[in-house]
């Protein structure tokens, strides 16, 4: 039995009325590569933004990642702005009292950028009298440094590439950084830095999702599940990271993945 015109016609009027879903609106700071950045023709590109459209592909919603300063990231989760953040963003417990993370997807850590010159050798030389220490606000190494930094000056910088330049000019001692950073910053300057890869302190990057949304939280931690289990860090190192990774391994140092 054929169904009725009128009943299709009103099914068909049905799906076309039917809201399609939201937009995935993932926040970054596109001025981290290889992790965060844009392309030539400044389009987003890199490692989160590729596991920013693998997500929304996932979750059958369009990506649209939203550029935003690294600090600004959880006041834009917080007021609706942004879905979620994937910017290399490390899980701490003080992020943690303000918003809600995934289960960790990357592990890290912070180490040091340090001057040709600078007498230190590890984190525990930070701290003295005469020392200039260098942090990117808002960061992990902005929070370390200023509860373990008492004696030594804090110099706390807006951008990754000012802090850098510090200590390739011999202002600052030492930059506070993940590792990876840090190597890609001794590339450029290696005559005037040497990097101390291996950290001084773990970590590990999540999700950054607003605290009740607990339905998205699922889909995200399922998601990374299966993606890890399918090789799709591992693809992504071999596509953004393969001589830092190589490189990192000759060293013994801990990789990202």
């Amino acid at each position: 039995m054929r169904p009725c015109l009128p009943l299709l016609l009103t099914l068909a009027v049905l799906a076309a009325m039917a809201p399609a879903a939201e937009p995935l609106r993932v926040g970054m700071e596109l001025s981290y590569p290889p992790l965060e950045i844009t392309d030539q023709a400044g389009r987003p590109t890199g490692v989160s933004v590729r596991l920013a459209e693998a997500l929304a592909k996932d979750l059958g919603r369009e990506l649209v990642i939203e550029n935003v300063a690294f600090d600004g990231l959880i006041p834009a989760l917080k007021t609706g702005k942004i879905d979620c953040i994937i910017s290399s963003m490390t899980a701490t417990p003080e992020r943690a009292r303000s918003i809600a993370f995934s289960e960790p997807y990357l592990k890290t850590g912070l180490a040091l950028l340090v001057a040709t010159k600078s007498p230190v050798e590890s984190a525990a030389d930070l701290d003295a009298p005469g020392r200039v220490v260098a942090v990117k606000k808002g960061t992990t190494g902005h929070q370390y440094a200023a509860t373990a930094i008492k004696r030594a000056r804090l110099l706390v910088l807006d951008k990754e590439s000012a802090a850098v330049m510090e200590v390739a000019q011999g202002k600052a001692d030492a930059f506070i950084y993940d590792s990876l950073s840090v190597y890609r910053s001794h590339a450029r300057h290696p005559d005037t830095t040497r990097p101390l890869l291996r950290p001084f302190r773990e970590e590990t990057w999540a999700v950054g999702l607003r605290r009740g949304d607990d339905a998205l939280k699922r889909k995200v931690d399922d998601f990374l599940s299966r993606f890890r289990a399918a090789g799709g860090f591992e693809k992504l190192g071999e596509e953004f990271l393969a001589a830092e990774k190589a490189f990192f391994e000759k060293e013994a140092v801990p990789f990202y993945f």
